[in-house]
């Protein structure tokens, strides 16, 4: 997974290749939408089961004072797939077509399971309108990042060190309960994953440049390259969501 991080050093300049007429990158980048879309797709419906499903989701969700949350078990769920991607990071060495897809779909998994405490803060309408306002968006900002000649290295690692920052403060603000800060954590976490959505798609545009010819490598890319993508997407929609949506 390491050749696969934010961060990787760059081979070719991304003024030098033409993107626009390779019928490859265009195959690969179709890859990982797809792969995207139906990541997006899985975690809706595993959302919903868990929202809805009463044995489930007991299991999973408390309701306290009119505050929905997670039980043990559900924060379990919710903490797991940062240990899936720790994992990945540090146990597997070699990674290969298969385990970088399994890698994929169990994050997907958690985090779509874990989602169903959206559905339950959330008016459905609210959460169909951030979903589409939150995938709009994202098909602008990939865009941008795909015809770009800029080189966004830089934006990239500016964005990873506010990521560490927003973190922080969202770590401070679980204790304050500042609602002033909570918006400002908002906005910040909707620009940080905005820039962050440009900056993977055109560090995957390069990817596929630096492993040409390499096929089992670009398989194991397709896989990771729609993990990030699926995580800024998910993350766009949450922080859309908490400003936005209409809670029940």
């Amino acid at each position: 997974m390491s050749d696969f991080n934010r961060g990787y050093a760059r081979t070719i300049p991304v003024d030098r290749a033409d993107m626009s007429v390779d019928a490859g990158l265009r195959s690969f980048m179709l890859g990982v939408y797809n792969k995207v879309a139906l990541g997006l797709v899985l975690s809706a419906a595993l959302a919903y089961v868990t929202s809805s499903v009463p044995v489930v989701r007991d299991a999973m969700f408390t309701v306290a004072n009119g505050r929905v949350g997670y039980s043990i078990l559900g924060m379990v769920v919710a903490f797991a797939p940062l240990a899936v991607i720790l994992f990945s990071g540090f146990a597997l060495k070699n990674v290969t077509p298969r385990s970088a897809g399994i890698t994929y779909w169990s994050i997907v998994s958690l985090i779509g399971a874990s989602f169903g405490v959206l559905v339950l803060r959330y008016t459905g309408t609210s959460i169909a309108s951030t979903f589409l306002l939150t995938s709009t968006a994202f098909g602008a900002l990939s865009l941008v990042g795909y015809v770009t000649k800029k080189d966004l290295t830089a934006m990239g690692s500016f964005l990873i060190m506010g990521l560490w920052g927003l973190i922080g403060a969202m770590l401070i603000n679980m204790f304050v309960q500042s609602s002033a800060m909570a918006l400002i954590v908002n906005i910040i976490g909707v620009l940080i994953f905005s820039g962050l959505i440009a900056y993977d798609t055109q560090k995957l545009k390069m990817t596929y440049y630096q492993l040409e010819g390499n096929e089992a490598g670009k398989a194991v890319a397709t896989s990771y390259g729609a993990l990030h993508l699926y995580l800024d997407f998910i993350n766009l929609f949450q922080f859309l969501l908490s400003m936005l949506g209409s809670r029940r």
